[in-house]
C-alpha cells in the first residue's frame, strides 16, 4: 500500500522514501515483496509486525547492512545505495542487538563513534558530556561496557546512535528486556529528540509504546505493508476498538483480544 504522505516540489525531501523494495536472499526467501513506504521529515513513525515479517530486513537495507535486490531507498533525497555516504551520515541506528565493544569504556564508545562520523575532538567531547548527562551515565563514564547492566547497555546504544546528531533515528526494539522505569525514561527522551526535529522510525513489539509515541504506524506482514495510518485509523479500518485488536486481526489471533478475556468462563458459568 502506498503512503498517504506525499511530497511536493516545494516541500522538504522525505526522511525515508522506499519504493518497490524487494529483498531476496540466496536461499530463495523473499523477505520484502515490493514494499513502498514514505516517512516525512520530523515524523515519529512506527513499524509493527510479527517476527519474520520483514522489519529488520527493511532496516538493514535502509542502513546499508544489506543490499536490496531491487527497488529504491532514499534518505533525505540521497540514494541509500548510490549515495551511501551522504545517506548513512543522516542516520543513527540503535539496533536490537547489544552490539557494543565490551572492552571499551562508555566514554570511548561514544567518542569513537563520533570520530567515525568525522566529528572533531572538541565536538566529540561536548557531545559526549551532553549525552552522558541526558542518559544518566555520568558516573558510568569510565566503566567498561561489559560491566554494565542490560538497561545501562541499552542507554549506551541509544546515546551512541545520537552521537553524530542524525536527522533520522532508527530504533529497532529499543526497550526490549528493560524494566518499566527505564522504558518510560527512554520514551521521554526520544519524544524530546523528536520534538527537537529528529525523524524517528520505531519498531517494537510493545503496542502501547507505538500508540504512545507514534503519529503514524505501518503494519508489515509477510514482507508486505498491509496498512498504515494513525492508531485510531487502523483500528477503524480493521473494524476493532484498539490498535492491539487491529494487530491481532493482522496476525490472525483475534481470539486473544482482551475484549474476549473472561468471556468463555462467563459463558460456561
Amino acid at each position: 500500500m502506498e503512503s498517504s504522505v506525499a511530497s511536493s516540489p516545494h516541500s522538504p525531501a522525505p526522511a525515508l522514501q522506499i519504493t518497490d523494495l524487494v529483498k531476496r536472499y540466496p536461499t530463495g526467501v523473499e523477505a520484502l515483496k515490493g514494499v513502498s513506504l514514505e516517512i516525512a521529515d520530523g515524523e515519529f513513525f512506527g513499524l509493527l509486525g510479527p517476527n519474520g515479517a520483514g522489519k529488520s530486513t527493511l532496516i538493514h537495507c535502509s542502513t546499508g547492512l544489506a543490499g536490496p535486490t531491487s527497488g529504491e531507498i532514499r534518505i533525505f533525497g540521497h540514494d541509500a545505495v548510490g549515495d551511501y555516504r551522504e545517506a548513512r551520515e543522516a542516520v543513527g541506528l540503535a539496533p536490537q542487538e547489544l552490539n557494543i565493544d565490551w572492552f571499551l569504556t562508555v566514554e570511548e564508545t561514544l567518542d569513537f563513534h563520533g570520530g567515525y562520523f568525522g566529528m572533531n575532538k572538541k565536538e566529540r567531547k561536548e557531545r559526549v558530556d551532553e549525552l552522558l548527562e541526558s542518559f544518566s551515565l555520568v558516573d558510568k563514564r569510565d566503566d567498561r561496557t561489559r560491566d554494565l547492566s542490560g538497561g545501562m547497555k541499552r542507554r549506551v546504544i541509544l546515546a551512541r546512535a545520537l552521537m553524530h546528531r542524525p536527522r533520522l533515528l532508527i530504533l529497532d526494539e529499543p526497550t526490549a528486556g528493560v524494566d518499566v522505569e527505564l522504558r518510560l525514561e527512554l520514551w521521554h527522551y526520544v519524544q524530546q529528540v523528536n520534538t527537537e526535529g529528529t525523524t524517528i522510525l520505531l519498531t517494537t513489539h510493545y503496542l502501547e509504546e507505538a500508540e504512545q509515541l507514534c503519529s503514524r504506524i505501518a503494519f508489515i506482514n509477510g514482507g508486505e505493508i498491509v496498512d498504515q495510518g494513525s492508531s485510531d485509523e487502523l483500528a477503524e479500518r480493521f473494524g476493532v476498538g484498539s490498535l492491539e485488536d487491529a494487530y491481532l486481526e493482522l496476525v490472525g489471533r483475534k481470539e486473544l483480544s482482551r475484549a474476549h478475556v473472561g468471556t468463555s468462563a462467563e459463558e460456561g458459568a
